[in-house]
């Protein structure tokens, strides 16, 4: 856990709950499909009601519980990372942390467990559990849990504890039998916090909790618990929170609607508690079957005139065919920007903005294909152009088309079938669709800016418009440039101002909040292909709203290969405070080299080793889980040559990040996401420039390994 800090504050952090929840609870309701479903405890994680069970929620469920007594408040999101494995992030605040002079506290902390023995018949689920595993340890605690069903219903759970989870009835630790060092647990935490505290695990007395929960309906669940927690924190003089009069809790859950859930609970004999639950999962979309618009149907040849062939020199009727194929394509929100037509090949070049699921954008041009081109084309060439390059080309006969279309696996042999293939060379002159460059495009809308674990006001929001522009010069040359005005939030009161020894490169970003309106980006940006397997890009211009300066980038990445190798150069100077045009003094390079694997299973790696803002040296780790239908969840850690000490509260940059589409909640596709970061807290070390428009997760999604991801809605 981390300590964020006490501050004088009376206010109830309500705002903050309902902002973290906001980022997984936009909808209750997900599908009517039965699903396993499992409770959680007033901590966010599986359990009865302050004490874990052994069970685990579905593989990839996202939770996030809203509790509160008199103990403290937690906001805790949990995310089923696999089918046994599952993390938490939790953000809490304590009334009257400070004894003399009634301060709270607000703190983050971070839990992992794991499932390693599965229910049988005869046996228990068997997990093992670490509560705060990172920071000062105010809730720090280790668990060995074993739960069984006894009946349709009925479950009990017995465990042993170490930590807080042995601070009540506890006794000597059994593994001190093993190492004396076992039998006493270090006190105070380490640094700044921040650091996985391993010197503490499964060290200190031990105790035992268990527990008993009932559902004698789909919708209610009763529970019984011995709890092994013996708040002493909370319950000390001079802070007497609640009293602990018994170690006996009992609860309620009840199942407001799918995906909803409340739990009232009486607990330790003297107080009652509350926690709301919410959860949903990425593999499942909001709308079953989706509301999308049906495709057009594959429009099979008439076998007895595929070789006639005038057409290929009639000037006039290539023209026709090629504007009829983009107006057709244009209805089913695919942009055609170029057509190549041959005797007995065609070839498209398009611009897909609106499905997320890559090969249903194929699929549906395809098709087209069949309705808009000559009997004797045999071969379709789709070529997806990213940011006026091209990412790849998928080659398709015609005649897979005709025989698959109605096979019940027809979207595998169709990939089967398939050619996934390097594309150098974008349209010639040519073949380009008439009035496609310059391209012009604009949007106005609203914005949301969240900012969150401010011990002074946990949750920070600004509402406003957005003013967005693109003006495409030629292919690959986009001049961009996006503008903000704030029309309410307070974002602007962040007033904290933490000393440094580094250059302040991301620490004063509530300074810069305080514009309303702000040039938040304007660059101008080409992109290229150097070579087979290579693409490229410069930008230059305000490329953040903090930084301003050029970008250069060249990413390796074979059309069938889940590994990726990038370089990126960065020389910028910081941007005045009110995000005009002006500049401030400080200027650096900075620059990484990055290399991106996709590990098959829906896992994703990337590390960035190299220079960044303040001159630190050092690598940044991620890792995703991402899903096909365009949901990521993941988290990433940087380390780099500034001390603990240096980088001040947290030791080291970490935090959890999310994409979410729009299209989970619609049912239809939109080619929308939402992009969110929970940043524990932002300081000086292992700080990156933002730059629009990074090769790597624009060109990837057309290769093969991401193709074959979505491959079966190719026929949707």
């Amino acid at each position: 856990m981390e300590r964020g800090g006490v501050r004088k504050s009376t206010k109830f952090m309500s705002t903050a709950l309902a902002s973290l929840a906001a980022l997984v609870a936009t909808s209750t309701a997900s599908s009517t499909e039965q699903r396993k479903s499992v409770s959680y405890n007033v901590y966010g994680v599986p359990g009865l009601i302050d004490m874990p069970t052994a069970e685990s929620a579905e593989d990839a469920e996202l939770a996030t519980t809203l509790s509160y007594f008199p103990g403290g408040t937690r906001a805790t999101m949990t995310f089923q990372i696999t089918p046994r494995l599952s993390g938490s992030f939790r953000y809490g605040r304590m009334d009257r942390f400070n004894t003399t002079t009634g301060a709270e506290i607000y703190d983050r902390s971070f839990d992992l467990r794991y499932r390693f023995v599965d229910e049988g018949r005869y046996r228990p689920a068997v997990a093992v559990g670490f509560q705060d595993f990172i920071g000062t340890g105010l809730y720090s605690g280790e668990y060995l849990v074993a739960t069984k069903t006894l009946a349709p219903g009925l479950k009990v759970t017995g465990g042993i504890g170490w930590g807080r989870l042995g601070s009540y009835g506890g006794f000597s630790n059994p593994l001190g039998a093993i190492d004396a060092r076992f039998r006493s647990r270090p006190g105070g935490f380490t640094g700044t916090g921040g650091q996985v505290e391993a010197g503490k695990w499964f060290r200190g007395d031990a105790a035992l909790f268990g527990g008993i929960s009932y559902a004698p309906t789909d919708r209610l669940t009763l529970k019984a618990e011995y709890s092994s927690d013996a708040y002493s924190f909370e319950t000390a003089a001079g802070r007497s929170l609640f009293s602990h009069r018994s170690p006996l809790n009992f609860g309620i859950d009840y199942k407001l609607a799918e995906g909803a859930n409340v739990q009232l609970s009486y607990l330790y004999g003297d107080t009652v508690g509350v926690a709301f639950n919410f959860r949903l999962n990425p593999r499942h979309g909001s709308v079953p079957g989706g509301a999308g618009s049906a495709p057009i149907p594959v429009k099979v040849r008439d076998l007895q005139s595929p070789a006639a062939l005038g057409w290929t020199t009639n000037d006039s009727l290539k023209s026709t065919l090629r504007q009829g194929l983009a107006q057709i394509l244009a209805q089913d929100g695919i942009l055609v920007e170029a057509v190549r037509l041959e005797g007995r090949q065609a070839t498209v070049f398009i611009r897909n903005e609106k499905y997320i699921a890559r090969a249903e954008a194929l699929g549906r041009t395809a098709r087209v294909m069949t309705q808009a081109t000559p009997s004797s084309v045999e071969t379709f060439r789709i070529v997806p152009m990213v940011e006026g390059i091209p990412a790849s080309a998928v080659v398709i006969r015609r005649r897979d088309l005709e025989a698959l279309e109605h096979d019940p696996n027809g979207a595998w042999r169709m990939f089967a079938r398939a050619r996934i293939e390097d594309q150098v060379e974008g349209p010639s002159r040519a073949d380009l669709i008439e009035d496609q460059f310059p391209r012009f495009r604009w949007s106005l809308g609203p914005y949301l800016k969240a900012s969150y674990f401010d011990p002074d006001s946990p949750a920070r929001v600004d509402v406003g418009l957005r003013a967005k522009a693109d003006y495409t010069i030629a292919p690959g040359l986009v001049l961009s440039g996006q503008v903000d005005q704030r029309l309410v939030g307070n974002r602007d009161g962040a007033t904290r101002f933490d000393p440094s020894t580094l250059p302040r490169v991301r620490s004063d970003a509530g300074r810069y909040a305080k514009a309303d309106t702000a040039l938040t980006r304007l660059t101008l940006a080409s992109y290229f292909r150097p070579g087979e397997n290579l693409y490229g890009r410069v930008t230059a211009g305000y490329l953040e709203p903090m930084y301003a300066g050029v970008s250069g980038e060249v990413l390796w990445k074979p059309v069938d290969s889940r590994f990726a190798f990038g370089v990126e150069m960065n020389y910028v100077r910081q941007r005045d405070f009110d995000q005009g045009f002006g500049l401030r003094g400080y200027s650096t390079l900075t620059g990484h080299a990055s290399a991106y694997f996709d590990f098959g299973n829906g896992f994703h790696g990337q590390v960035d080793a190299g220079r960044y803002l303040a001159g630190d040296w050092g690598a940044t780790v991620a890792l995703d889980r991402e899903f096909a239908n365009g949901w990521k969840i993941g988290a990433y850690a940087t380390f780099t040559d500034v001390s603990f000490g240096d980088f001040g509260e947290g030791s080291f940059d970490k935090g959890l990040r999310f994409e979410v589409p729009l299209d989970h909640f619609l049912g239809r596709p939109t080619g929308k996401t939402y992009k969110a970061t929970l940043q524990p807290l932002s300081r000086d070390g292992g700080a990156r420039v933002q730059v629009d428009g990074r090769l790597y997760e624009r060109v990837r999604d057309y290769h093969e390994p991401e193709l074959e991801k979505t491959w079966g809605r190719f026929w949707r």
